[in-house]
């Protein structure tokens, strides 16, 4: 029985270690974005399985590119790169009122003015926080902390677009935020 080559592809990558763990991970992205028909599916559960062993090890550049060659499955985004250390990153700069959109941006492989623009919509923050897959306590927690003039009834009104945007619109918007030259990298 001969081993698929794209499987001896990846093991042998798997086995370089840490210098070449962004490459297999993408690979691995690849791989279970257009599953090959060639390709046994009993073998997709381990090779996600690797994915997220690998995806801990990422610097967020690398988490970043990753969910960008994932953007078009956020279920399968959301198994293998949950956002570990990302909402208590991102409340913790929101009560100190440091530059959360700086963070926002890295998160997303998105530049700066590409944060803005989307935080400039009624649903902007609600499209990220999806996007990132954060729940909607975090979302909560966001709206309150970075809506510094106090405008009670605009941060109402920013908690009840979280339900109406959906992780399908998120990812559309996101998407055609880096397709119009948004998704330049935040220190861009």
């Amino acid at each position: 029985m001969h081993a698929n080559p794209r499987f001896t592809h990846l093991l042998e990558l798997a086995d370089k270690g840490p210098a070449l763990r962004t490459a297999l991970a993408l690979e691995l992205a690849e791989l279970l974005a257009a599953w090959p028909s060639d390709c046994p599916p009993d073998m997709s559960a381990a090779c996600e399985a690797l994915l997220t062993r690998v995806a801990d090890d990422l610097d967020e550049t690398a988490r970043a590119a990753l969910r960008m060659r994932l953007d078009a499955n956020p279920a399968l985004v959301a198994r293998v790169l949950p956002n570990g250390n990302l909402a208590p990153t991102l409340i913790e700069m929101a009560r100190a009122r440091m530059d959360v959109r700086a963070r926002l941006a890295e998160a997303l492989n998105l530049s700066r003015p590409g944060i803005e623009e989307i935080l400039a919509t009624d649903h902007g923050l609600a499209t990220i926080c999806k996007g990132l897959h954060l729940s909607r306590t975090v979302f909560s927690t966001l709206a309150m902390l970075m809506n510094g003039d106090g405008n009670v009834t605009q941060c109402y009104a920013q908690l009840d677009c979280y339900d109406g945007v959906t992780e399908a619109d998120a990812v559309r918007d996101l998407h055609v935020a880096r397709s119009r030259g948004a998704g330049r990298p935040a220190a861009a």
